[in-house]
């Protein structure tokens, strides 16, 4: 027996009186009742044709209404949609349905308005798709796929439910999981930002090759600009999925756009990371949305215990404003610093995290050329004065030679100066440790050597040093108009004297320093700028990037025999924040949700057995791994339940049996948190070619007819134009049509 879309519609055609097949035969006897008697001779004759054609004529005249009546019930059935369920439908491609809902979890979805989400309403629209498919007497299967569960990197796709039968107890099943009150068997929103390409691009696998089965999509998001402004993948494989013959349901979850402000980043400023010594942090806000917010306020805690939240007075729409504030730890290790919003449509973007490791001491090496070394015991006096000033600098003065015997690895930063030349293997180590991140400055002097420096650290720009150089300078005195020897540049190492009118870099003095070959200029690709030049225009300060590390190169003496910085109280700030410069290998950068921890362990070093404890707010807070050795000797471990924001810790245990800790932030991905979404009109041009159906998530009622069977509408509709046109042709055979006259009838007769 079929079923309809629209029932009441059907329902229609079996009214006795006043159903609308009826009408062309109510006009007939309204007709017949407005016939009138008249006696009139000539209609004898009529009468008498009449009584010889009147079977034919009545039979013709019963066609033409049985007709009519049979088109006027076609567009009733055409609007009803009746949808067939019986035996000939397997003839029709319709032996049974497989609905496949694809469910967007990304934490967007946690968009909140009075007293619901789009999540939850989400659910609601799954959740009628499965009671009304329990409805269905044919063969059903259900398949649900959430957005974070497809496309995972080295994780497979994991439907919650896959080709699951529709029975009598599915619709319990089925609300058990949206709405069950068990937190770990919960289906609730993540924070991830997941779009919907990747579970598009799995509906192919797991929907099959079976062509027996009628097959419906459901897309249900809230269709954020993010994913669907350009969705030309998006679109490609709705395209292929259309042309499969599936059927689309696109289903918007959220009335309209609201306004979402979100914490971008929360980071540590440029500066020496040192327990005791003060350190910047910044934190950015961004707002998205359409009007600007004012007076916000930004709540703070450092290692779990609060501090004087940090106000933005101001942010326009669209953009990001930030703010900075000191913190000094007085203890080394792992530190948490963790910054929240105030509650508005998301949660997931107002809060993050930043861990910083602080060591007690950062040591530096300072390698010197001279047998006195008279320029790394300047550097040494700048970074560390004496025990009444704490910089956190830890000062080792060495000669080249250990550059090549010992490991670098735990050092901050490297310093050389007036070093002649250095062994390949000194020269390798270098590169190493800055590529791996390291830090390395170079002062020269009288006792270094132009063709060392240009054949082996320059090396045609492929080494560490940044310039090639040509040879030592006199810097001429200019008593005509004086001007500052020293002229800094923008960079970190000079900030401070960043607008001073008196600044102590005006009283610096330069009598030598070493002269670039003549032409060069630093090029955009190779990663070298001036930090600070001369009066005449010669860089004397210059950095590059090399790996990971930088690379900063003085190009006169650390100590006062070509200059007299040394003396000068600028030297000391200048010293320091160059160490701290350096030193900056980021270690606290933020990892974002649904990215994996790797670890890469000495195997001679540490054990295999790692710990992994997990967020608070996770369900469970301690899962253990086993690292795998390596073909290069070096232990392996990779942690991917990664889906909660907040702090993570891998316990590791030393060959010594003792325990080292290392903590990770990972953070939610703050563009999610742009809530602009894509109306059904805008969408349109974008998915073009595309065959689905737009609705809103509260208006979306399928009906049991909807869900499976063989939609009849198509060929009622070419039914109703063959019947109208078999009924044109029958009423122009039963009307009567008079004979024309030829011209010479026409004048014969009018004679």
């Amino acid at each position: 027996m079929p079923s309809f879309l629209h029932p009441a519609l059907f329902w229609t055609l079996g009214l006795p009186t006043l159903g609308v097949v009826a009408l062309p035969v109510l006009i007939h006897l309204i007709n017949m009742m407005r016939h009138r008697r008249l006696e009139w001779a000539a209609m004898e004759f009529l009468l008498v044709s009449q009584k010889k054609h009147r079977t034919w004529v009545i039979l013709k005249q019963l066609l033409l209404l049985l007709l009519r009546m049979a088109a006027v019930a076609a567009i009733v059935l055409m609007l009803a949609q009746p949808r067939l369920h019986s035996h000939v439908t397997d003839l029709l491609g319709g032996t049974r349905t497989h609905h496949f809902v694809l469910l967007d979890d990304s934490y967007s979805m946690s968009d909140r308005w009075a007293d619901t989400d789009a999540f939850s309403q989400a659910k609601k629209v799954v959740d009628r798709i499965g009671a009304n498919a329990v409805k269905q007497d044919r063969l059903q299967s259900f398949t649900l796929l959430r957005f974070s569960r497809a496309g995972r990197p080295q994780r497979r796709t994991e439907p919650d439910m896959i080709k699951e039968p529709v029975s009598s107890k599915f619709g319990e099943k089925l609300s058990a999981l949206l709405w069950s009150h068990d937190r770990k068997a919960k289906l609730e929103v993540t924070q991830l930002a997941c779009g919907p390409l990747p579970a598009l691009q799995a509906v192919a696998k797991f929907l099959g090759g079976d062509e027996g089965e009628h097959r419906v999509l459901y897309l249900i998001s809230d269709f954020r600009a993010r994913q669907w402004n350009d969705p030309t993948d998006i679109r490609q494989e709705l395209l292929q999925l259309s042309g499969d013959g599936v059927e689309i349901h696109l289903i918007d979850c959220v009335d309209r756009v609201r306004p979402n402000l979100a914490i971008v980043s929360l980071a540590a400023a440029e500066g020496l990371r040192a327990a005791g010594v003060p350190l910047v942090m910044n934190v950015a806000v961004r707002n998205f949305g359409p009007a600007p917010v004012r007076n916000v306020s930004v709540a703070l805690s450092e290692d779990g215990h609060a501090r004087p939240a940090v106000r933005l007075a101001e942010i326009p729409p669209g953009k990001t404003a930030s703010e900075s504030f000191p913190v000094q730890f007085a203890d080394a290790g792992s530190h948490r610093i963790t910054a929240r919003l105030e509650a508005d449509a998301v949660a997931a973007d107002n809060e993050r995290y930043c861990a910083i490791d602080v060591p007690a001491e950062a040591p530096v090496l300072l390698v010197d050329g001279d047998v006195h070394p008279r320029n790394a015991r300047y550097l040494s006096f700048a970074l560390a004065p004496g025990e009444s000033v704490r910089t956190g600098l830890r000062p080792q003065i060495e000669t080249p030679s250990y550059l090549a015997t010992k490991p670098l690895g735990g050092f901050a930063a490297i310093n050389l100066a007036n070093v002649e030349r250095l062994d390949a293997s000194a020269v390798k180590a270098l590169e190493k440790y800055v590529e791996n991140g390291g830090g390395v400055a170079f002062f020269l002097g009288d006792r270094c050597d132009v063709k060392f420096f240009n054949d082996v650290l320059y090396r045609n720009g492929k080494g560490l040093f940044p310039v090639p150089l040509e040879r030592q300078a006199e810097l001429e005195v200019d008593r005509l108009e004086p001007a500052p020897d020293l002229e800094a540049d923008e960079h970190y190492i000079f900030d401070r004297f960043k607008g001073k009118r008196n600044s102590y870099l005006q009283t610096v003095t330069v009598q030598r320093y070493f002269a670039v070959s003549k032409g060069w200029h630093p090029s955009a690709k190779s990663g070298v700028r001036v930090a600070a030049h001369l009066r005449n225009g010669a860089p004397l300060v210059l950095e590059r990037s090399f790996g990971k590390g930088r690379v900063m190169a003085f190009l006169t003496t650390a100590a006062p025999t070509w200059n007299n910085w040394a003396g000068n109280p600028g030297f000391v700030v200048v010293m320091q924040d160059l160490e701290a410069y350096l030193t900056q290998r980021g270690g606290d950068e933020s990892r974002l949700v649904g990215s994996p921890l790797a670890l890469r362990l000495d195997a001679k070093l540490y054990r295999p057995e790692v710990q992994f404890a997990l967020p608070e707010q996770a369900v469970s807070r301690n899962v253990p791994l086993n690292a795998v050795l390596g073909t290069d000797g070096v232990l392996m471990a990779s942690f991917f339940d990664t889906d909660q924001s907040g702090f993570y810790e891998a316990q590791l245990v030393r060959s010594d049996n003792s325990v080292e800790t290392r903590r990770y932030a990972v953070n939610v991905d703050p563009n999610e948190g742009d809530l602009a979404a894509i109306d059904a009109q805008r969408l349109a041009p974008r998915l073009d070619g595309v065959k689905y159906q737009f609705e809103q998530a509260k208006a979306f009622q399928t009906t049991s007819s909807e869900l499976a069977g063989y939609n009849l509408g198509e060929a009622i509709l070419y039914m109703l134009v063959l019947l109208l046109i078999g009924e044109q042709i029958l009423a122009w055979s039963a009307s009567y049509h008079p004979r024309r006259l030829t011209a010479p009838q026409a004048q014969g007769g009018a004679a």
